[in-house]
């Protein structure tokens, strides 16, 4: 018995001995052998991983005049696992300063299973010092800040819809910040800290970077000042009549950089979801719509330098044509009249243009019209736009290449427009419409963009011819736009009063009153086309809507660059034989 009692107590001694040997040697891993590697596990919840937004860069016009710029704002972050605890009192503490009620923040800052919510973005830098110090003054940490950088348009409305806007997360949606958004947003950062007990970062402690590299400065060719004029002329007038929307357009022919693209109704930038999304297109390229008798301009050039008719040819007009089984005539009643060709454009006559365009083969026609720049896209590298139609020649049926010749059965968008009345302008060539200026340097230079390519497409003395004929519809006898003159300088012009088509109905319902041309007629700077889409009531002439919106965009840009007055004046041409 005694003996069998001895046994159990030496089992039971050995068992005591064999556990207590596994604890210590546990003991003596956890001590010494993984010391190391339990350390570094702690230390990587303590790792704190941030990427760094780089600096976006800014969009000006073509004199610096910021665009588009970015604030130094900050995102107000929260860690659950340090503020579950005094979730509410935190809360409290926040709410004045952010703006954001209690109840929001108390459910972030008591998340599960999270060491990171956002409870503020695109905070003011002093908004979050003020936070800062009012935590501290009441103990409580948990809550840090990022860089949360803000998009701002300091021009507002402004050429908002050729600048653009950004999302949320800074990435370019529209515009030149959607185009450019390569560019522009530049290249991330990165940062690895080691956080305290309290949240805050251990100036020595183990720590990587990467600094962000910024977004390149973009300079456009568009000047505020004349951007700005033509949206307030354009508003006015779309408003005065009630039309559905309008365009102006403002191109420097001998450059071809676009001074203004302008078009109502438009938006804020800085709040673009306040506005519905047919307001944020930019219309003057992604719009298409047949130009109307602007486009006559065009057809005329074709045929002088061709040669297929001069200034002085005599037609006889009819009251009206049948081409195609229909009945074409002009915006007046008349029997048979005698019109040159001066007269045929500077009355605006559909019947003397059909008759002297039919001179010329139709392939011939339709080249022109595609040196011209119809039919294409325009090179500006805008997303969304909209090339417009021409059709195949050979398809073209008797009706539509008689249309096509005074600016029907074609359609276009604004900048296309402006941009083949420049090629008249610049002595018959067309240069590629262009919005960039260059990219700026850090030390202020720019590195231009690239060189525009450059058409000729009509003779120098077919331009020049072109343009005094022009001149008839602004200051000749009788003239057709008046409105358009400007004290002091030739002007040469053109009206359009165009049928629109309505999808509703795939018919023609409502019209697009135009002008377009170009000053100094003698020596031409400046072109200025200007569209008013689907006025109500009342006049719906090219001439007496868009003329005098033309005229006071074209006044303000020719006073603002320094172009003198014109030493002579218009010639005298014959209309009638």
């Amino acid at each position: 018995m005694l003996g069998q009692t001895k046994r159990r107590l030496q089992v039971g001694f050995v068992l005591v001995a064999f556990v207590m040997s596994i604890f210590a040697g546990r003991l003596l891993e956890l001590q010494a052998v993984d010391a190391a590697g339990y350390a570094h596990a702690a230390a990587r919840e303590r790792l704190r991983e941030v990427t760094i937004r780089p600096k976006r860069g800014e969009i000006t016009d073509r004199s610096g005049v910021p665009l588009a710029t970015t604030v130094d704002t900050v995102a107000v972050t929260a860690d659950p696992t340090m503020t579950r605890s005094n979730a509410r009192q935190i809360a409290e503490v926040l709410e004045p300063l952010l703006d954001v009620p209690a109840n929001e923040l108390v459910p972030k800052l008591r998340k599960p299973n999270s060491r990171f919510v956002y409870l503020a973005r695109k905070v003011p830098a002093d908004t979050w010092t003020k936070v800062k110090e009012a935590l501290a003054a009441e103990g409580l940490s948990g809550v840090f800040h990022e860089p949360d950088p803000l998009r701002s348009y300091p021009a507002g409305q402004v050429a908002a819809n050729i600048v653009g806007f950004v999302g949320g997360d800074g990435q370019g949606l529209a515009g030149i910040e959607y185009a450019l958004d390569a560019k522009l947003r530049g290249k991330e950062g990165h940062r690895v800290y080691e956080r305290g007990a309290n949240g805050q970062q251990i100036p020595l402690a183990q720590s990587a970077e990467r600094d962000p590299v910024p977004g390149a400065n973009v300079a456009l060719t568009i000047d505020r000042d004349v951007q700005w004029v033509a949206q307030r002329a354009l508003a006015e007038q779309v408003r005065r009549h009630k039309a559905r929307s309008g365009d102006a357009i403002v191109l420097d022919a001998t450059t071809g950089e676009l001074i203004a693209v302008a078009t109502v109704p438009t938006y804020d930038p800085n709040k673009p979801t306040a506005t519905p999304a047919e307001q944020r297109v930019n219309r003057p390229l992604q719009e298409v719509y047949e130009p109307g008798s602007v486009a006559k301009v065009l057809t005329a050039a074709a045929l002088i330098d061709a040669g297929y008719v001069a200034p002085d040819t005599k037609i006889r007009v009819p009251g009206t044509l049948v081409r195609g089984g229909h009945r074409i005539g002009d915006y007046w009643d008349h029997g048979t009249i005698n019109l040159t060709f001066t007269g045929a454009l500077a009355k605006s006559s559909n019947v003397g243009t059909i008759l002297a365009a039919e001179r010329m083969p139709k392939r011939e026609q339709a080249e022109y019209l595609r040196k011209f720049g119809l039919g294409q896209p325009t090179g500006v590298g805008l997303p969304g736009e909209s090339k417009g139609s021409l059709g195949d020649p050979e398809d073209w049926s008797d009706l539509r290449r008689a249309t096509i010749s005074f600016g029907q059965g074609l359609s276009v968008n604004a900048v296309q427009m402006a941009s083949a009345l420049g090629a008249v302008a610049n002595a018959g060539v067309r240069v590629q419409p262009t919005l960039i200026k260059g990219f700026v340097r850090e030390d202020g230079s720019v590195e231009r963009a690239s060189t525009p390519k450059r058409t000729r497409v009509i003779s120098r003395e077919a331009a020049s011819t072109v343009a005094r004929m022009m001149e008839q519809v602004v200051t000749g006898e009788d003239p057709l736009a008046p409105k358009a003159a400007i004290p002091g300088y030739r002007v040469a012009g053109k009206t359009g009063t165009a049928q629109r088509v309505d999808p509703a109905c795939g018919c023609y319902r409502g019209y697009t009153a135009s002008f377009g041309g170009f000053a100094p007629a003698d020596k031409p700077r400046f072109v200025v086309y200007v569209a008013i889409h689907d006025p109500k009531g009342g006049d719906n002439s090219g001439s007496g809507l868009a003329a005098p919106v033309f005229r006071d965009i074209m006044a303000f840009t020719l006073q603002k660059y320094g172009v003198p007055p014109t030493g002579s004046t218009s010639p005298s041409m014959p209309l009638t034989w």
